[in-house]
């Protein structure tokens, strides 16, 4: 069984309707998806530019280096292995901010909820 079953229909100017396209294409979201995050009470983010993909294709990497030189100092025994795996966490918490900052919507402030 389908997940939603209860169509609705909203008529909206021209002007309203070129909006919320517009809106939902900033977004990466179809219309239909924002305004399900908007009655959920969240504002969508924008889609970030190709930069920050670079930088997280980088962050990944990086992260990917930290984990293989903890996982080889720990079994050859010659690196503080404990220092090493706190700041592959400390790398990959700031790489969960940065995604969170630029693509998971926020909780919107809106009175009327």
């Amino acid at each position: 069984m389908r997940k939603r079953n209860v169509d609705k229909h909203i008529w909206f100017s021209k002007a309203e309707a070129q909006d919320l396209q517009k809106k939902a294409k900033r977004a990466c979201l179809s219309e239909a998806g924002l305004i399900r995050l908007l009655i959920k009470g969240y504002e969508p983010k924008e889609k970030p530019d190709d930069r920050f993909y670079d930088v997280m294709r980088e962050l990944s990497a990086i992260g990917n280096n930290i984990n293989q030189l903890a996982a080889k100092a720990n079994t050859l025994g010659f690196i503080d292995a404990p220092q090493l795996k706190r700041e592959a966490e400390k790398w990959n918490k700031f790489q969960s901010e940065i995604e969170r900052h630029y693509l998971r919507p926020d909780k919107s402030e809106m009175k009327w909820q």
